[in-house]
């Protein structure tokens, strides 16, 4: 009987693994396969953190400190602007090897650049050693104020059919909910119809959509809403009074 014999080049060989994905450089030890695995915890952390807006570092930091498996040893620069900052992440990895009969986990730290002017998943994540003490601590982030929709819509006066708005009666009725300083207030008059914005930036970080509730009082109807999250979000115009008056159909 003839025996087929299949030649598999190193490069297919290094394909060959648990769900198709290749293993790491022949003879690396369980630790540094452990090591590979904090790294890839920490490019992940990055992942997580980078946006394309300017943020104060302190509050990049802050969010990295409530991510499963990070601890935030050191934060370097002021915000994400121009040079940006840096931040000095301790994660954890695990890995195993061939010949050895239990894995080893590590515990390593790696520094990461974030800059505007940085591309996505661009990081410079190395190797560094981690800073004395214990990891920094932030206090809770602010409580982002509510919007008083509900009562709004009562406040609101209501137009009959043919009759005219009083750009003061709504004024009045906004000012009468005596609103948290933090809530911004648009209002302004077209033609026939007031309309009203009322809105609020949730604490950074936390969600980049804004907070917004809408009111369009109109002869016969007066009615409040709140723009889908597509709408909400930075530059999308959602939360503008303008919004309020002309309504901007749902997205798609």
């Amino acid at each position: 009987m003839r025996r087929l014999v299949i030649v598999l080049s190193a490069a297919a060989l290094a394909l060959v693994g648990c769900g198709g994905a290749p293993f790491p450089a022949s003879g690396a030890s369980a630790e540094d396969r452990a090591v590979e695995d904090a790294r890839n915890a920490a490019d992940k952390a990055g992942d997580r953190l980078y946006g394309s807006r300017v943020r104060p570092a302190q509050d990049v930091a802050h969010r990295a400190a409530g991510l499963d498996g990070v601890e935030v040893m050191k934060v370097t620069g002021t915000s994400t602007a121009g040079r940006g900052m840096r931040l000095v992440l301790r994660t954890a990895g695990t890995g195993s090897a061939w010949g050895e009969s239990e894995p080893v986990t590590v515990t390593r730290c790696f520094e990461l650049s974030f800059s505007t002017t940085t591309e996505w998943h661009r990081y410079g994540t190395r190797e560094v050693a981690c800073p004395p003490g214990a990891p920094m601590t932030f206090a809770p982030w602010p409580k982002t104020p509510r919007i008083p929709d509900e009562r709004l819509a009562k406040a609101l006066p209501r137009v009959p059919s043919g009759g005219t708005v009083d750009e003061a009666e709504v004024r009045a009725a906004v000012a009468s909910l005596r609103l948290d300083p933090e809530i911004g207030v648009g209002i302004r008059k077209e033609g026939d119809v007031v309309g009203v914005a009322l809105t609020v930036r949730p604490h950074p970080y936390l969600d980049d959509a804004l907070d917004c509730t809408l009111a369009r009082v109109a002869p016969g109807r007066t009615s409040t809403w709140t723009p889908s999250r597509t709408q909400r979000m930075p530059g999308e115009g959602g939360c503008d009074v303008g919004n309020a008056i002309h309504p901007q159909p749902p997205p798609h």
